[in-house]
């Protein structure tokens, strides 16, 4: 539901500037949590769980899209796109163990210092807005002829971007099974030694993101995002058939197939992101990263998928299935080479008075 809500807070970040809505998002946020904190009933849990999703929703668009904002260089705001998805899992890596070091398992209290972080966030993007030269001309980054209405039909009439969409969202599907078939096909088959199992595999995956993929963007840094992608889904395509053939019983077999699909998506997910950034025209560059909120639509649709598969045929023929639509996949990414894309008018630079500047690094 709060994929069409994501387009609509990337429009708006493109029309009013970054600063404003990653702020609102901070503070929807920051009440989520809070409320998570401190509710004892369901209605109270309901609401904070949907004030999570909004804050997502709010946050993701403006959030990606500042990164291009800021960096000029290509590579470099390549290199922070991967940065910036490398962080991400580290953190969802290393956030429980810190949980439990410091003492905090299964606290309801823990959420208060969740919300606590995004407070110290929204004060950092004030302060950065306000007191540094970038965050001036972020703060000024927004074009008031950007209305959703126009965005969409732009959005339409980009027959790359669209197929790219369609693309990624079957490689989302694909690769959300990892997390919800694959642990249904485990259970029914009864795998021996299950919960090491399920949680060696987590941790395979893990580790293999945080280790591995900047040494895999350095080793392909001169193809282009195109041939990344190609080499991704081939990794992906192999880690599907690996599950396919792989032995209820063999647990170091899993273990593989797992270190080959966390390859996949070491490759795949930042290149993903940097290729938004490289289609998104620069005044749009919110809404595109927006409407790619679509993937997700991909992971909603696996657990039911999965479910219904494994009922009627079993999980070897899920895996085929997928095997399947990684050669869709990699026939779409081939047909972008022929479709076409608007042209957009040159947009004037933003800039900031000598007033304002001196302020900034003053």
């Amino acid at each position: 539901m709060w994929a069409p809500c994501l387009i609509a807070m990337g429009a708006l970040s493109d029309r009013y500037g970054r600063r404003n809505i990653l702020l609102l998002g901070s503070v929807i946020n920051l009440c989520s949590f809070a409320l998570l904190a401190v509710t004892q009933t369901l209605p109270g849990f309901i609401l904070a769980m949907t004030l999570c999703s909004i804050g997502r929703a709010v946050w993701e668009p403006p959030a990606s899209a500042l990164i291009g904002d800021l960096i000029d260089n290509q590579a470099s705001r390549e290199l922070a796109l991967q940065l910036r998805y490398f962080l991400i899992n580290a953190g969802a890596a290393l956030g429980p163990i810190v949980g439990v070091w410091a003492g905090l398992s299964a606290q309801q209290s823990t959420f208060g210092l969740t919300s606590l972080s995004y407070l110290l966030l929204a004060l950092a993007f004030i302060w950065g807005f306000a007191k540094t030269e970038t965050g001036q001309l972020a703060k000024s980054n927004g074009d008031g002829s950007v209305d959703l209405g126009s965005t969409l039909s732009i959005l339409r009439r980009d027959q790359v971007f669209m197929v790219v969409i369609v693309a990624n969202i079957l490689t989302m599907f694909i690769y959300a099974h990892m997390d919800s078939s694959l642990v249904q096909y485990l259970t029914r088959a009864e795998a021996p030694r299950l919960v090491e199992l399920i949680s060696s595999m987590i941790f395979v995956n893990a580790m293999t993101i945080v280790l591995l993929q900047f040494p895999l963007m350095q080793l392909m840094r001169n193809l282009d995002i195109n041939g990344r992608i190609m080499i991704g889904l081939v990794i992906l395509a192999a880690a599907q058939m690996w599950f396919a053939l792989n032995p209820v019983h063999w647990f170091w077999g899993w273990m593989g197939a797992t270190f080959i699909l966390s390859l996949a998506e070491a490759i795949l997910f930042p290149t993903m992101s940097v290729q938004i950034d490289r289609l998104a025209p620069e005044h749009l560059r919110g809404t595109y990263f927006g409407a790619s909120s679509f993937y997700a639509l991909g992971w909603a649709l696996a657990p039911l998928a999965g479910g219904v598969v494994l009922e009627w045929w079993g999980g070897p023929t899920l895996y085929w299935m997928l095997l399947a639509l990684c050669g869709v996949v990699f026939v779409l990414y081939r047909t972008t080479a022929y479709l076409s894309r608007p042209h957009w008018p040159e947009r004037e630079e933003p800039t900031i008075s000598s007033g304002e500047s001196a302020k900034a690094t003053g």
